[in-house]
């Protein structure tokens, strides 16, 4: 809700007529838009390193009370400076959430969950950004504030009652208190004998790193499996980002204009707004039914290469049409549509249940802060830069980029990336360092 409130709110707050005293000049928008992701990169840098060393359920407290303070400071205030505060602080949960959330939910899921489990992150997302869009539409300015209040209000007494993660836990000695936890979250009684064995695992990592001297990023960099690992969950993080959906996002609203001027489709910008809304919660709906079916390899795979048609039929659209030949008006919707739901159903959800299904939970905080980091740099860039960018080479050149990042993406995913449907760390890193053992036999003459 935090994101989707910015987007149908701009024209309100550049209105004479809107709720502040001042109509909001493009300056203020453009510090407002922009400042969360400068937050978001200072706060995320020590986020993976807090969750480590306080522990899970302590950042996803603070990570709600951040959420709070933001609603409470533009209920109080609605002033440009007040709004660009609130927007500082945004930075704080648009980071943790995407680091702390993720190592919670797949250190409490069963091996046969967490990827269900990991994809309801980007599902609850997006019904965020829709709830925002619906009640710009109906709602007045401060009734709508004070549900975003409500929200985390709400999540905060919640959470006060669950329980710290079993394996963070375990890290801090509290053995026979990670056995209760688990057992609480299985259902099962403390004396079943297969709750023994997966504390017994837990324990036994623990006890491993224990004995490692190396620091986390010694064990990255040293370890062969996990650095390839890194490597994997990095390229896919960055690419995720560089997919094109951004700015496919940013272009709906001329998309939609240039496809009324040869079919009836006279919709509202936040009609609009809506529409894209919903086709993003159909795709993370699809994601989350899915994904333990299909696993995150072909699932991946298939959506990269569906997002990739869609960049490559937009930016074929916009060069013909520049050109002077026509097309029909609902060929760039349909694209548009393709790339905003293949990207909810695969490329977004499976980047952040992979940093949790590569990485041992030792490892998990530090590799989620750095790949939120990039990500939030990506993401800085394409909102600073990109318009000079398409203004410079034409915006179909820039939409055939994003084409081949996506195809580049699901050719790298065929070679390089491990299905890690139902697999442990180990069983992954495994298999990660027999493919390395093969290379170098083929590379001996």
């Amino acid at each position: 809700m935090v994101q989707g409130w910015l987007s149908p709110m701009i024209s309100v707050l550049q209105s004479p007529s809107g709720p502040a005293p001042v109509p909001y000049t493009s300056s203020d928008i453009s510090w407002m838009t922009s400042v969360t992701y400068i937050t978001a990169i200072i706060f995320g840098a020590p986020m993976g390193y807090l969750t480590d060393r306080y522990g899970r359920k302590i950042m996803a407290l603070i990570t709600t009370l951040s959420l709070i303070l933001y609603w409470q400071i533009k209920l109080l205030c609605i002033r440009p400076w007040a709004l660009i505060l609130a927007r500082a602080i945004a930075g704080i949960p648009c980071s943790a959430c995407y680091i702390v959330l993720p190592i919670y939910l797949k250190e409490i899921s069963d091996i046969d969950l967490r990827g269900a489990l990991g994809s309801l992150l980007i599902l609850n997302r997006n019904i965020g950004y829709l709830a925002s869009y619906v009640f710009a539409d109906l709602l007045a300015v401060n009734t709508m504030l004070w549900i975003g209040l409500l929200v985390p209000t709400l999540v905060l007494f919640i959470f006060l009652v669950m329980p710290e993660t079993p394996e963070f836990l375990v890290k801090q000695g509290k053995i026979d208190e990670a056995k209760t936890v688990l057992a609480w979250l299985r259902g099962i009684s403390v004396m079943d004998r297969s709750l023994e064995q997966d504390i017994d695992n837990i324990v036994n990592v623990e006890k491993q790193t224990q004995a490692d001297s190396k620091s986390v990023w010694g064990i990255i960099l040293r370890d062969r499996a996990a650095f390839k690992a890194f490597i994997i969950t990095l390229v896919i993080k960055i690419t995720q980002q560089f997919d094109g959906y951004l700015i496919v996002l940013i272009y709906a609203g001329f998309v939609f204009e240039r496809a009324s001027e040869s079919i009836s489709l006279k919709l509202s910008p936040n009609k609009q707004v809506m529409m894209i809304g919903v086709v993003q919660l159909l795709g993370s709906i699809v994601a989350t039914c899915i994904v333990e079916k299909t696993g995150r390899k072909l699932l991946l795979v298939v959506t990269s290469l569906v997002v990739g048609a869609g960049m490559l039929v937009l930016s074929g659209w916009f060069y013909l049409t520049s050109n002077g030949t026509w097309l029909p008006g609902w060929l760039p919707v349909v694209a548009m549509c393709m790339c905003i739901f293949a990207d909810a159903a695969g490329f977004q959800p499976i980047s952040y249940i992979i940093i949790t299904d590569l990485f041992s939970f030792q490892l998990r905080g530090t590799v989620s802060s750095f790949a939120n980091i990039c990500a939030k740099l990506s993401n800085f860039v394409q909102m600073k830069w990109f318009t000079k960018i398409a203004e410079l080479i034409s915006i179909h050149w820039t939409f055939l980029f994003f084409a081949i990042v996506c195809f580049g993406a699901s050719l790298y995913t065929v070679i390089v990336f491990p299905e890690t449907r139902h697999k442990t760390v180990e069983e992954i890193y495994e298999k990660l360092s027999k493919k390395d053992n093969k290379d170098k036999i083929k590379a001996v003459p």
